[in-house]
């Protein structure tokens, strides 16, 4: 009995997903829930598994290729007869002819000087006067956050060519339209690794294309001097997502510097039992995560985002960390953080971390953030000034804790130090209030009462 695999919905808002990597070939055998193949969106990276036993008869939608979903990408024989069957091509004519295009980020998001993912977020969108034609472009399929964009440049996204999945209009056709590149690639264009909208060409009338060839003439390639690594998907989805994040958000930064013995301390006597009764590590990141969630509560415009000329503040705290992978970068949440302990907050931390790094992460674990923290101190980086995850207002970089030498009531001390940096989206957050912000979770981590079992 042939048992048909299909293109998973990954979200609410995912039409679309790309097969990054398929961990079986034609002809070998397979159980059922077995990772099969992994998929890509612009909201996580995950591992597919197979929905019968059985034994891997066709492959129908080649690595690289994006697809709506429910379409059929592979066939198992679930009675096992193909498994002497020589392997069948992979054939083009068989696959879906939709070109790939990020799907659509969700409301509540590097990104850090990661998304993450990000990945990425969803943006928030309602009407306005100041919209394009509403009777045309209300009607095109797209994201709040294609539509958003499109009202801050006045694109008529009626006039603009979609590249989803049934024709919707993707965040890379609406930055291609504002880039002034003109609509991207009708939906008939079924070029599984489109390229890029192209940058405007530079004063001159040389195109950014030229000048990079110039620079590094395309023959040295042959002689070893340099080569050429397509992006993974991920790798495209973070661009996108922090070159619009900079276009959109006016970044400003606080700096601020805190004494953090006194956690150092605890952490250091603390750690053994806390494994021991709580079951998970004990790290730095729950004690920064708690501190910022009381700022925020402080500071409701922090926990904010922008929405055209409304502010929207939102009552849950949910904090978008940044994770590190060996393939790009992931922005996990931690919704209603404000709801939980330090042991609480502690395990869903390295819960959702660990999932991030197995590919087990589901898309509702990679949305709906409030606010963002990246920790560049965790390689060693003094500090960073990282860029904000969409559509949050601010997020905030940890550097490394080192012991430097302080004065203290006009003497020398040798105490545990750390740079804290806020970016905040200046069209919501002002300077005074960044810096307040920051000296609330400042005095937090210097004043820390709060037990951790």
């Amino acid at each position: 009995m042939a048992v048909d695999v299909i293109m998973p919905q990954m979200g609410e808002s995912i039409f679309e997903g790309t097969i990054t990597k398929w961990l079986k070939k034609p002809g070998d055998k397979i159980d059922r829930d077995e990772p099969l193949f992994e998929i890509s969106t612009d909201k996580v990276d995950a591992e597919i598994p197979s929905p019968s036993a059985g034994v891997l008869k066709e492959i129908k939608v080649t690595e690289g290729q994006t697809v709506p979903i429910q379409t059929i990408v592979a066939v198992i024989d679930a009675d096992g007869a193909a498994a002497s069957a020589a392997p069948a091509a992979p054939a083009k004519s068989e696959a879906p002819k939709a070109p790939p295009a990020p799907a659509q980020p969700q409301a509540k998001p590097a990104a850090a000087a990661p998304s993450a993912p990000p990945a990425p977020a969803q943006a928030l969108a309602t009407p306005s006067a100041a919209n394009p034609p509403e009777t045309a472009s209300s009607k095109v399929r797209s994201s709040p956050l294609v539509r958003r964009v499109a009202r801050e440049n006045n694109v008529d996204l009626s006039q603009v060519a979609g590249t989803g999945a049934g024709g919707r209009v993707s965040k890379r056709d609406i930055m291609a339209a504002v880039e002034g590149g003109g609509a991207a690639p009708s939906s008939g264009d079924a070029s599984p690794r489109p390229a890029p909208p192209q940058a405007p060409p530079p004063s001159g009338g040389t195109s950014a294309s030229a000048v990079i060839e110039n620079a590094v003439p395309r023959e040295r390639m042959y002689f070893g001097h340099y080569e050429v690594q397509p992006m993974s998907i991920m790798r495209q989805r973070i661009a996108e997502h922090m070159v619009l994040s900079k276009r959109v958000s006016p970044h400003v930064y606080s700096v601020e510097e805190v004494d953090v013995t006194g956690i150092a301390a605890l952490r250091a006597k603390m750690k053994t039992k806390f494994e021991e009764q709580a079951g998970t590590k004990l790290t730095f990141m729950p004690f920064f995560i708690r501190a910022a969630v009381e700022a925020l509560r402080a500071f409701p415009t922090v926990n904010a985002s922008a929405d055209g000329t409304n502010v929207v503040l939102h009552k849950e705290c949910n904090i978008g960390v940044a994770v590190a992978l060996d393939w790009g970068l992931i922005v996990p949440v931690i919704k209603e953080a404000e709801e939980k302990n330090f042991l609480g907050l502690a395990r869903a931390l390295n819960d959702l971390a660990v999932r991030a790094r197995t590919k087990k992460l589901k898309p509702e674990e990679v949305t709906e953030s409030t606010f963002s923290i990246t920790n560049p101190g965790v390689f060693g980086g003094l500090f960073g000034l990282p860029v904000i995850n969409q559509p949050n207002v601010a997020i905030l970089g940890l550097g490394a804790i080192e012991k430097r030498p302080v004065v203290i009531d006009d003497a020398i001390a040798i105490r545990s130090m750390v740079y804290l940096t806020l970016s905040y989206d200046h069209r919501v957050v002002d300077g005074a209030v960044s810096h307040q912000f920051m000296a609330h979770i400042k005095h937090t981590l210097e004043n820390w009462t709060e037990s951790i079992l």
